[in-house]
């Protein structure tokens, strides 16, 4: 991570959450800021265009357009998103971004936990899992980030902060492991 782009992301991603909450859009926006963290980790032909600086302002500008268009953003983050252009500041986009999820994190009481799992769980299965979170961290929200890690086998673990829980085969399978390589040397000692 480059230093600069952070203390630029958390400038901007302030400005961002100060301008959603004077409009009374800060869950627009933060979907919005979903949508694109999305798109950017899933298409690098977009961050590479838009940070690519032989590309004008202009045809970066038709790119947020088209962005926006797809993903239907709101107007502030398109908006935003223009100026981010305009002030040759969007290669901090991902910073600004993180930043933003955040201070949003903070102000609204979610906590962010990461589910991996060896299969896509469906969305009851989803929310299932962010309630019982919810009841052991007492947060008001629950967001989870699914990430898909078939070396879990089976199952799936949870890290929120500093814990995790794991509910997964692998897991299972390295604490038995644990266990017998623990009875192995205590039966070699004797």
């Amino acid at each position: 991570m480059n230093l600069e782009f952070d203390a630029v992301g958390g400038a901007y991603a302030n400005a961002l959450v100060e301008i959603a909450q004077e409009q009374n859009s800060l869950d627009d926006v933060h979907a919005d800021v979903d949508a694109l963290q999305a798109l950017f980790s899933e298409n690098e032909q977009i961050k590479d265009f838009l940070f690519n600086p032989v590309m004008t302002p202009e045809m970066k500008r038709d790119v947020v357009k088209n962005i926006s268009k797809e993903a239907g953003l709101s107007k502030y983050t398109t908006n935003f998103l223009n100026l981010l252009v305009d002030k040759d500041r969007i290669e901090a986009i991902e910073e600004i971004l993180e930043a933003f999820e955040q201070t949003y994190c903070k102000m609204t009481d979610t906590q962010v936990a990461t589910l991996r799992s060896a299969v896509k769980l469906e969305q009851e299965q989803q929310f299932l899992i962010a309630k019982k979170l919810q009841e052991l961290t007492g947060s008001k929200n629950i967001k989870l980030k699914p990430v898909i890690d078939e070396s879990l086998i089976a199952g799936f673990t949870v890290s929120y902060g500093s814990a995790q829980i794991d509910m997964s085969v692998k897991g299972q399978l390295e604490m038995i492991t644990n266990e017998l390589e623990g009875k192995n040397v205590g039966m070699l000692a004797s």
